[in-house]
């Protein structure tokens, strides 16, 4: 239980500290406008007439950092901040999201593994733990069920890291993909593109901290089992 404490109080360091710095560049870099004037919704409707996509919608949606893309009605979806303004941020987010819309047109396969084991993740990130939970309290109540629950729990979870750890090289090739077109098209150009650069390595960032996090649970949950299996 102790360790459990530990690891939970250390992710939870790091991601705040992570967060708090990705957020933090992102404010400062939302500073700088652009000189090419146009908005975020305006970036990323050109990116994709650049890239031959013209079933995919680009709207506005609610709150801070809801940006995102939705494979299944092919919509870019920007925070207002985004959609509406013409800095940094807005360019290097609503290009990164398309970078994902690009993905899906050209059949990215590790983005069409991701989306394939989405089912599979709501479910795990929900039983998984508790699984886990109940089947180590069995087993140290020496019933011998306990060892199959454990097992079908750790499979549930370890479903869920896989998710986290596949989702590396999509977050990393959308901004890859997002920074070439705004550096081919002289879109950001010079201490601009810099900034771009930047916000969408932290942005990567919190995705690495929560790969890491779901992993290191993972391995704790393991020896766990391990030791009541003894």
């Amino acid at each position: 239980m102790n360790s459990f404490i530990l690891i939970g109080g250390v992710v939870t360091l790091i991601s705040w500290l992570v967060r708090q710095r990705f957020q933090s560049v992102m404010k400062k870099i939302s500073r700088v406008q652009t000189r090419s004037g146009l908005s975020g919704k305006e970036i990323a409707e050109r990116m994709l007439r650049d890239n031959g996509i013209h079933d995919v919608q680009v709207i506005s949606t609610r709150g801070m950092l809801t940006d995102h893309y939705n494979p299944g009605n092919k919509t870019v979806n920007l925070s207002q901040a985004v959609y509406d303004e013409r800095n940094v941020t807005a360019a290097a987010v609503a290009a990164h999201e398309v970078g994902h819309a690009v993905q899906h047109a050209t059949s990215y396969s590790f983005l069409k593994f991701r989306s394939a084991i989405v089912p599979v993740v709501s479910i795990s990130s929900r039983f998984g733990p508790l699984a886990i939970a109940i089947g180590i309290g069995m087993m140290q109540g020496a019933m011998q069920i306990g060892g199959l629950v454990a097992t079908v729990g750790l499979l549930l979870f370890a479903a869920s890291t896989l998710f986290s750890l596949i989702t590396l090289p999509v977050e990393f090739d959308a901004s890859k993909r997002a920074l070439a077109w705004l550096e081919d098209t002289g879109l950001t150009q010079g201490e601009e593109h810099e900034k771009a650069v930047q916000g969408l390595r932290w942005a990567a960032m919190t995705y690495v901290v929560a790969a890491l996090t779901q992993l290191a649970y993972l391995i704790y949950y393991l020896s766990i089992f391990m030791r009541a299996r003894r």
